[in-house]
């Protein structure tokens, strides 16, 4: 696979993490693995929390040249001085989002498994639309975003597409050729050194 067609990384953060560890953490693999976007996915509904892991991710991440996006809390890009904003609803709100945030602005949807939710979240203007779990996870209700959601996409609309959620090597060979990020999280996070378990995800794409 040559470096135009491989599938770029977009890293996903825990939904909780230690600030005192986790920046250092993030560091080492972006250091180690060339990412194109890191988001952050706090569950946290605490501003204070929020804000003070965005701004320690910042860092890290703009040091780097590395986007940081933050799942859901629109109202805070700005203020923090981030990259963008990743929807957790489809295509709800983009056009709106679109105007607030200015052309700059990262939009991203995550679109569960469906197609015509995809559809509309690039209609209505999203920079990208994840589909996932693309794995065997025992949450949400056993779908899965499918090898031929990929090809079909790949095919007929120009946004790139996210693959995410429950990710193997085998999969990733899978979807390589079809998918242009992978969102990689909780698989790396979950190893004691996250960089080398990012290296052997992404093995099959050389």
């Amino acid at each position: 696979m040559s470096e135009a067609e491989r599938p770029q990384i977009y890293l996903v953060t825990p939904p909780a993490f230690d600030l005192e560890v986790f920046p250092a953490r993030l560091a080492g693999v972006l250091d180690a693995v060339e990412v194109a976007c890191v988001r952050l996915a706090l569950a946290s509904r605490d501003e204070d929390n929020v804000a003070r892991a965005a701004d320690a991710l910042r860092e890290v991440a703009h040091a780097r040249d590395v986007a940081l996006v933050i799942e859901q809390h629109a109202l805070l890009v700005e203020r923090l001085g981030l990259d963008g904003v990743h929807l957790t609803d489809g295509a709800r709100n983009i056009r709106k989002l679109r105007k607030d945030l200015g052309e700059d602005a990262i939009i991203g949807a995550f679109c569960g498994t469906t197609r015509h939710e995809g559809m509309a979240a690039a209609e209505a203007g999203a920079d990208y639309a994840a589909f996932g779990p693309v794995g065997e996870t025992p949450l949400g209700d056993g779908s899965r975003a499918e090898l031929d959601l990929f090809q079909w996409w790949s095919e007929m609309i120009e946004i790139p597409i996210v693959a995410e959620g429950a990710l193997t090597t085998a999969l990733v060979e899978k979807l390589g050729p079809y998918t242009d990020f992978f969102g990689v999280g909780e698989e790396i996070w979950k190893t004691e050194d996250a960089a080398a378990g990012l290296q052997a995800l992404l093995a099959p794409l050389g």
